[in-house]
C-alpha cells in the first residue's frame, strides 16, 4: 500500500513518522496563532519536540491497528500542513473522519484542495473506504470551499459539536461518497 504521494511539484505527502517531531513542532509554533481559532487550546507540550514525539507515538501505534493514517505535507524538510484520517472503521461502514491544517504562508495555493483530493483517493484506491466524513466551524467559509471543491456535500450541522479555542463550537458537516463498491473491495 502506497499512501505517500507528491502533491506539487515542490510539496509531498507522507506518513508520519517519529524522527518528523521536531518538523512538526517548529510548525505548530510557526503557525500557532494562525491556528489558534480553529484547534483545540494547546498545552505549551503540544508546541515541544517532546510533545510531538509523544502524541505521534501514540498516533503510529493506532496507525498500526489501522485506525488512523496522519500525513504531513513537507515542503524541503518544512512541514507546511497535515491531514489526518482518524477513527476508520471497517465492515459495512468503511468510513473516516478528515481533519486538516495548511502553513499559513501555503494558504490561497489550492494546496488544502489537492491535498484533501490526494487523501479521498488513497482512503478509496488504497484503504478501501466507502465515505470520508469532515467537519468546518460554521463560519470557517475558507475550509468549507476546500471541502466542496474536494468533492464534499453538507450533509448537516451540528450544535457545540467540537472544544476549540476554548468553547464548544457549532460545525457544519460533510461527507465525500467514495464509491459504491461492496465493502472492502478492491475498484
Amino acid at each position: 500500500m502506497t499512501l505517500d504521494r507528491p502533491l506539487t511539484d515542490d510539496v509531498e505527502m507522507r506518513v508520519a513518522t517519529l524522527d518528523d517531531a521536531a518538523a512538526f513542532a517548529e510548525a505548530q509554533v510557526r503557525n500557532r496563532e494562525h491556528l489558534k481559532p480553529w484547534e483545540p487550546v494547546r498545552s505549551d507540550r503540544w508546541f515541544t519536540t517532546a510533545g510531538q514525539v509523544d502524541r505521534l507515538g501514540q498516533q503510529l501505534e493506532r496507525y498500526q491497528r489501522a485506525e488512523v493514517v496522519p500525513w504531513f505535507l513537507f515542503q524541503g524538510d518544512r512541514v507546511v500542513g497535515a491531514m489526518t484520517l482518524t477513527d476508520i472503521v471497517p465492515g459495512p461502514f468503511r468510513s473516516a473522519s478528515l481533519g486538516y491544517w495548511i502553513d499559513a504562508d501555503m494558504l490561497g495555493k489550492g494546496l488544502a484542495t489537492i491535498a484533501v483530493q490526494a487523501v479521498a483517493e488513497a482512503a478509496d484506491k488504497e484503504l478501501l473506504l466507502h465515505r470520508i466524513e469532515a467537519s468546518t466551524l460554521t463560519h470557517n467559509l475558507p475550509s468549507q470551499k476546500v471541502l466542496r471543491k474536494a468533492g464534499f456535500s453538507q450533509i448537516g450541522t451540528a450544535p457545540d459539536y467540537l472544544h476549540i479555542d476554548g468553547a464548544w463550537r457549532d460545525c457544519h458537516l460533510f461527507q465525500r461518497i467514495l464509491n459504491t463498491r461492496l465493502p472492502g473491495t478492491k475498484p
